[in-house]
């Protein structure tokens, strides 16, 4: 069969009929779309706030309503190097939440902290029949911090309606000048430079070096002019210890791990106490149990450090140890040697910071060893 030349001629028309389409429509297309992203882009130029301020308040709103999902776990969570993953300036070594009446005359018999940690100086303002002791119990702080920290003497009374400064802790403020350091900083108020160091809203980095300018709290400092009390005295909550003989719960009994010389006591923000000697002398365990961290597994802040797990709802924790004699899961009796005195970590000196938590909590280890 012979198909006739008309036939062919149309298809060849049709072919380019169909190509010639197809490049229209791409072509239109590609335009339309062009216009399309150029306003696109020019709208979201002018929304910009609107939509990245209403994506923050989305994704905030998604959090708070999520987080009580998961078990009862944040989303969100702040962490510190250390055990557990918990960060000591807001361990509830301060404002205790449990319903156990042995653990609640715990809390009764060593704390007399503040329920908030506050970061920064406050100005009050004086009411009628307040007096320097009085506005100090209220902020538990010492009588001397509100005098240093508003250029007061002894002799000096205050007013209704006078306003003075207030220190978050018990010490000095300093203002960073050029050429100073942490060391001498504390030299200068006859202070230690980790107690410096370790008070959290300080936020030095990790070389240690200050910011002109930037202001420091020099817990337990005295101005270099005013006399200072040797030996110093513990911190007041300490020295209202009152009542009975103190029975820890649980029936926890500990020794003390090593000599040294007191440098830092308990507090909202130091979970713990510190001991530094020099000779660097063993850490032994404070009472028996099983070794669950040895070693410095972050490679930051508590150090070289060795925690053991007691089985009665007690841990502690032995941190910036210079050498680790023991390994995970290894038994240890009261006395063992677990290392040595160091000054690994977030550390300005040799010294053994110490702890003891009861079911998670930190407690003040002098209402405990003996």
């Amino acid at each position: 069969m012979v198909v006739p030349e008309d036939f062919h001629s149309f298809n060849r028309f049709l072919a380019r009929y169909l190509r010639n389409k197809v490049l229209f429509v791409a072509l239109n297309f590609e335009n339309s779309k062009n216009v399309l992203v150029g306003v696109l882009m020019f709208r979201r130029g002018i929304l910009q706030k609107r939509v990245w301020h209403g994506s923050m308040i989305g994704l905030s709103a998604f959090g708070v309503l999520t987080s009580g999902l998961f078990g009862g776990q944040t989303i969100i969570s702040s962490t510190f190097p250390g055990v557990g993953g918990e960060d000591p300036r807001f361990a509830q070594t301060f404002e205790p939440s449990t319903d156990d009446p042995v653990l609640n005359s715990l809390y009764d018999t060593h704390t007399n902290i503040s329920k908030k940690p506050r970061s920064e100086v406050i100005e009050y303002l004086v009411k009628t029949g307040d007096t320097l002791s009085s506005i100090a119990d209220e902020h538990d702080i010492s009588v001397d911090t509100i005098l240093w920290a508003n250029d007061l003497t002894s002799k000096d009374s205050i007013k209704p309606g006078q306003k003075v400064k207030i220190l978050p802790v018990s010490g000095v403020a300093h203002t960073v000048k050029s050429g100073d350091t942490l060391e001498s900083v504390a030299k200068k108020y006859a202070a230690e430079s980790q107690a410096v160091l370790d008070y959290p809203f300080n936020d030095l980095p990790d070389d240690f070096k200050l910011k002109t300018n930037q202001l420091l709290i020099v817990p337990d400092g005295v101005p270099p002019k005013a006399p200072i009390s040797k030996p110093r005295a513990a911190p007041r909550y300490l020295a209202q210890t009152q009542g009975p003989a103190f029975s820890a719960p649980g029936g926890g009994s500990f020794s003390w791990p090593t000599r040294g010389s007191f440098t830092q006591y308990f507090s909202w923000y130091h979970p713990g106490i510190d001991l530094a000697d020099s000779s660097a002398p063993p850490i032994a365990a404070a009472d028996g149990g099983s070794v669950v961290v040895a070693g410095w597994p972050d490679n930051y802040g508590y150090g070289n450090r060795v925690v053991v797990d007691h089985g009665n709802g007690y841990k502690t924790l032995y941190a910036h140890l210079s050498n680790i004699y023991v390994s995970i899961g290894q038994t240890v009796s009261r006395g063992q040697v677990l290392g040595k005195m160091g000054t690994t970590g977030r550390s300005t000196g040799i010294h053994l910071h110490f702890e003891i938590r009861y079911k998670g909590i930190a407690v003040n280890p002098l209402a405990i060893l003996k």
